[in-house]
């Protein structure tokens, strides 16, 4: 398994951020090899995307959820996946959001795109396109139930 970390602060409050990050099926606007993802029920996605120029496939879990801290998941079908993303206010109208994911690359083309960081720059350009999507419009909708 390989493992990316990275965070970037956005200027809105904490409860902005984690309920636009709630609203998984707007992810394709902000995450680029992300093609769909559809929310089966409060605890079930299903991700479509294109990594390393190939289409996968894979039904994710979440484990852990609670209101304007953390969001953790783990695949359960499909492309091998999980981790946290964890929201931190810094003050009243910026936040340090913050993403651990680990993976397992399959194949050549993922192992060299892994070798080369390139998982890591997709997270990094991500959090930098949730930032300004964020910044610019705010929160979308908002899912403030827990999970444990």
């Amino acid at each position: 398994m390989s493992t990316v970390r990275d965070s970037i602060e956005v200027n809105v409050p904490v409860t902005t951020a984690y309920n636009q990050w709630t609203q998984f099926e707007d992810f394709p606007k902000f995450m680029g090899d992300v093609e769909e993802v559809r929310q089966v029920d409060d605890k079930h996605l299903h991700w479509r995307a294109k990594v390393a120029g190939k289409e996968v496939e894979w039904d994710a879990e979440i484990i852990e959820q609670v209101p304007d801290q953390r969001i953790a998941w783990r695949s359960i079908k499909g492309q091998k996946n999980g981790g946290i993303v964890t929201f931190e206010p810094m003050n009243d109208t910026t936040t340090r959001v913050h993403v651990e994911m680990e993976y397992e690359p399959e194949g050549m083309m993922e192992n060299v795109g892994d070798a080369m960081g390139m998982t890591g720059r997709r997270v990094h350009s991500d959090l930098e396109e949730f930032k300004k999507m964020v910044e610019e419009r705010g929160a979308t909708g908002a899912w403030r139930g827990e999970i444990h």
